[in-house]
């Protein structure tokens, strides 16, 4: 089959991420083109694959209906040198102009929705914006595929499309080699990966850890806006000597597997890959039950699922696991268990196959494919 990908931003990201392992995953059975607005990490990774994509010069993130328009004209006209069996969109701005342009084109459409631009932690002005677009857009979706069920449950309560377009089909990720070793001796360690940003409440983690007499450290990967904040808020509360700050890193495996805990003190998800990524290395996982959280980890079994915001609960969590290696060491195993029954790219990726044999044996092809073809 010939799928075009379609996603808005090249930078290192959670989407971007998800694309590449998929299309890693799918490239021997489908022949695949992205597109996408900009050149950057998605782009370099696709050259390394092997993977032809072009550039959408007016696919750009912030709302303006002046280029918005021009890039729906774009990817028509992508479409139509590309011939896709199927086009697959993903984020927001990607989801509603590839939807659209696929209708155009007599093409079906598969949206996936890393996040729904109407959950906890977007702005109104977007709500008011996107629900009316989604929903518009969801009428041109064979198939919509939510990363978790928590994201198809709320799609449903927004009624963005009928219940039989909305798919789950969990996130998953590439095995690696490397492994923790949770239960050592050493002073444990703390990681938290992920963009510095009011949405990740690293500061959370920190005051928490500012009440616990016993010795660790926490270390932070990753960049953004409130990075400088929580490093004052490290300062201020005399902790800055347990907390390292590490910027971004690519090196996420090796991280891990000199860790002994995973935290993710968010606010709001949708379902977070570092949660995969923490389980795959085998460590135990203390996170926010947020979105679709519960899905990946079992509370009292891989790690423990906290109220978001509550600091007493995280900081009595934290001691729990950093007091006892053998129950990290049990949780860790278990994490690992699961990843390796639910999470592996392989799974995600035989799934997202099927979405598109079914989307394309349901459609029929477009007058000017059939004309090319021949």
């Amino acid at each position: 089959m010939r799928i075009l990908h379609l996603i808005t931003r090249a930078e290192l990201g959670g989407a971007q991420t998800h694309v590449i392992d998929l299309l890693a995953a799918i490239r021997e059975y489908c022949d695949i083109t992205v597109g996408t607005g900009e050149r950057g990490f998605l782009t370099e990774e696709l050259d390394s694959l092997g993977i032809s994509y072009e550039i959408v010069p007016h696919l750009v993130q912030p709302m303006s209906p002046f280029e918005d328009v021009r890039a729906l004209g774009e990817i028509v006209a992508l479409i139509g040198r590309t011939l896709p069996d199927v086009v697959h969109a993903h984020t927001s701005k990607a989801g509603i102009l590839g939807r659209l342009a696929a209708r155009c084109a007599g093409v079906p459409a598969v949206f996936t929705a890393h996040t729904w631009c109407f959950s906890e932690g977007t702005s109104l002005k977007w709500k008011m914006i996107g629900v009316p677009m989604e929903k518009l857009a969801g009428r041109c979706s064979a198939a919509i595929i939510n990363v978790s069920e928590a994201n198809r449950k709320l799609a449903l309560s927004r009624r963005v499309a009928p219940r039989e377009k909305l798919l789950t089909v969990h996130n998953g990720i590439p095995d690696v080699l490397a492994r923790a070793t949770p239960g050592r001796g050493d002073v444990p360690v703390i990681a938290m990966l992920a963009r510095f940003a009011e949405q990740k409440n690293q500061a959370l983690l920190v005051r928490a850890i500012a009440g616990i007499p016993e010795p660790l450290r926490v270390l932070f990967v990753g960049d953004g806006p409130t990075r400088s904040h929580v490093e004052a808020l490290a300062r201020s509360l005399h902790v800055d000597g347990r907390c390292v700050f590490a910027g971004q890193r690519l090196d996420v495996p090796a991280i891990l597997a000199g860790a002994h805990v995973f935290a993710l003190s968010t606010n709001w998800e949708g379902f977070p890959v570092s949660i995969l990524e923490a389980m795959r290395a085998g460590l135990p996982v203390i996170a926010s039950d947020v979105g679709g959280v519960r899905e990946s980890v079992i509370d009292g079994q891989t790690g423990f699922v906290v109220p978001p915001g509550d600091e007493g609960e995280l900081r009595h969590r934290v001691r729990q696991l950093i007091e006892s290696p053998a129950l990290r060491c049990v949780m860790g195993a278990a994490g690992r268990r699961r990843f390796e029954q639910n999470f592996t790219v392989r799974a995600m990726a035989d799934k997202v196959l099927r979405v598109y044999e079914a989307v394309g044996a349901r459609a029929p092809q477009p007058e000017y494919a059939i004309a090319a073809r021949r």
